[in-house]
């Protein structure tokens, strides 16, 4: 049995237009290297401005972290951590779910800083300006070598000494820096640099 032309010409175009569309759907979720398409995640740049925290927000986090209410100054850092704290540990994560600890950074980064950064560690570290560790202020990330591989995990520096990250066991934490279980393998940190300062600088 011959199938007319134009019935091939319209089952053509109809795979055609399949196949194309679940291309185009992994394009748009993730890369080979497992990274989220940028174009997706990345809002559109605009002034970074501080939002005060709520009372009951800074209360609780002063206290946590042995400061000053009034030292709690960045409401959307705290909201995010808030919102975040307790999530468990997942590999590849970046959802409610479960998130590893390069997610995190890449997650608050965009909704706390407006700021853009890479998905995974390896690149995260080659985005800091490095600092000493009496140096470090709220925001800062802060690398550490596990399993013996060289800046494997990372967290994000608040203050007095304490940091939050995904643990790989208690999910997504605030603990000391200087912690016994995790400061041994601290290894870099500093400050995220600015793409579009460094392009007007060079």
């Amino acid at each position: 049995m011959l199938i007319p032309r134009h019935i091939k010409l319209l089952l053509f175009y109809a795979a055609a237009v399949i196949f194309s569309s679940c291309h185009s759907r992994k394009l748009t979720v993730r890369n080979p290297q497992g990274d989220y398409n940028p174009s997706i995640l990345i809002p559109k740049r605009g002034p970074y401005v501080m939002v005060k925290p709520d009372k009951e927000t800074a209360d609780k986090y002063a206290e946590l972290m042995g400061v000053k209410r009034n030292d709690i100054q960045n409401g959307r850092l705290y909201s995010f951590i808030d919102e975040w704290l307790g999530v468990p540990y997942r590999f590849g994560g970046t959802g409610k779910d479960g998130v590893d600890c390069s997610g995190l950074i890449f997650l608050l980064q965009l909704q706390v800083y407006d700021q853009p950064v890479p998905r995974t560690c390896a690149l995260q570290v080659n985005s800091i300006k490095r600092k000493y560790e009496e140096e470090l202020k709220e925001g800062d990330l802060v690398f550490f070598d596990f399993d013996g591989k060289q800046y494997s995990h990372v967290g994000v520096y608040l203050q007095n000494g304490y940091i939050v990250h995904a643990s790989t066991r208690k999910g997504v934490i605030i603990i000391k820096l200087h912690d016994q279980g995790i400061y041994k393998y601290f290894s870099r940190a500093g400050s995220i640099i600015d793409p579009t300062t460094s392009v007007q600088n060079d």
